[in-house]
């Protein structure tokens, strides 16, 4: 693999954790696709939506879903199980070593649609990481669903998800509440980008200029000028948010990598919510409909929907998802396994990476870890295993990782 091809690639994934110019399958989404129209009974539409997509996708008398206990899929699990009231379901559910665990709310929901529940327990998030990133051939760390897909093989050939609720209903609170606030009607496209990018506190640093080498030629305006278009329009702050968050991660980062993922293992996927006619019907509710700025609450219609079906107790406001915690992920041994393939680093050897940012970055966070910077080394791990899987073709995909 020819990596000067790919330099545009690898500078967006290290400063945007996804990639605008990988090429996929999918039209952008344009301002004119979120322009507000009023629609009526919105929520039974929704519903319905939800319902027919599984009546036609769901062919299989047994089938695996992805549980988190959030919003999203228990409300697929719910719809699921009304629409297909005698098929086995088997639950998956992951949980990560030294991160928060919410398997409990994930069993009581697996429970209340009788479900079989399967708890995922992975130590080592990392281990595998060579595999992943040889199945998606893209330098991405969090590939959390390559564990998840592996796992469902073993009950069905389905694997039923509630992915893209966040990106559709405005699930991403914590971003909105910060732009908003930091937000004035002076702005320019370009600051509103900027801003935008602050938003991301897990993946912006203020001296990503230091970190890459003579050879990568980085440039801020680069990577502005890939976001720059969603702020450039007459749409509400909030809805350019929205536009931006949809072309972002779900189309850039989280479809095609569980596509490569369900491709390898040979699972089919079924995204209720992200069928062409619910997205293109949702994308124009208003956003006031989908998020709450006073309480700070988003995906409300799901919320509304779902509380037909379970008792609010079960709905939790803040779930983490399926998450790692990288900061007790780099204090157990993510710290020393990128200490350890970055010391010799080839993409330091080859000049792609600054090699004096990652020592003077590493002793940092060994006095205090910043999320933000452990974010990053963790992006530096995976573009050194990527390098030395095609690059160089030095490491086996079936290398382990541990300390």
């Amino acid at each position: 693999m020819e990596i000067n091809n790919n330099s545009s690639i690898i500078k967006e994934v290290l400063s945007l954790r996804y990639c605008p110019s990988l090429q996929i399958n999918k039209n952008k989404f344009v301002a004119n696709d979120f322009v507000p129209e009023e629609k009526s009974n919105y929520l039974q539409y929704i519903e319905n939506s939800i319902s027919s997509e599984i009546k036609k996708e769901v062919t299989e008398q047994h089938i695996s879903i992805a549980l988190s206990g959030g919003v999203d899929s228990t409300l697929v699990m719910a719809l699921l199980r009304k629409t297909k009231p005698d098929i086995k379901i088997d639950a998956i559910s992951l949980k990560f070593a030294d991160s928060i665990d919410e398997t409990g709310i994930a069993a009581n929901i697996a429970n209340e649609f009788d479900a079989d529940h399967h708890i995922i327990s992975i130590e080592n998030f990392l281990e595998e990481l060579p595999k992943a990133i040889s199945i998606i051939k893209m330098p991405f760390w969090d590939t959390h669903w390559f564990h998840m897909v592996k796992t469902a093989t073993k009950f069905s050939n389905t694997l039923v998800s509630g992915d893209g609720g966040d990106e559709l209903f405005g699930g991403y609170t914590f971003r909105y509440k910060k732009f908003l606030t930091n937000f004035n009607s002076n702005m320019t496209p370009l600051d509103k980008t900027k801003l935008y990018l602050e938003c991301h506190e897990r993946d912006w640093v203020p001296d990503q200029m230091e970190l890459f080498g003579s050879k990568a030629n980085f440039s801020w305006d680069e990577i502005y000028s890939k976001i720059i278009p969603y702020f450039d329009n007459s749409l509400s702050p909030l809805d350019q948010v929205f536009l931006a968050d949809i072309n972002g991660k779900l189309l850039y980062n989280w479809i095609p990598l569980n596509s490569s993922f369900h491709k390898f293992f040979n699972l089919k996927p079924i995204t209720p919510i992200l069928s062409k006619e619910l997205m293109k019907y949702v994308l124009h509710l208003k956003n006031s409909i989908k998020y709450n700025e006073n309480n700070n609450i988003g995906k409300i219609p799901l919320r509304e929907i779902l509380s037909k079906y379970i008792s609010p107790k079960l709905i939790t406001p803040n779930k983490q998802g399926f998450s790692v915690n990288t900061i007790n992920l780099w204090n157990s041994h993510g710290g020393e396994i990128c200490e350890y393939y970055l010391d010799n680093a080839r993409i330091v050897k080859d000049r792609w990476i600054n090699g004096e940012w990652i020592k003077k970055h590493l002793k940092k966070l060994d006095e205090k870890p910043d999320v933000r910077y452990v974010n990053k080394f963790l992006g530096l791990l995976a573009f050194e295993i990527w390098y030395r899987i095609f690059v160089t073709k030095e490491m086996n995909p079936e290398t382990k990782l541990s300390i």
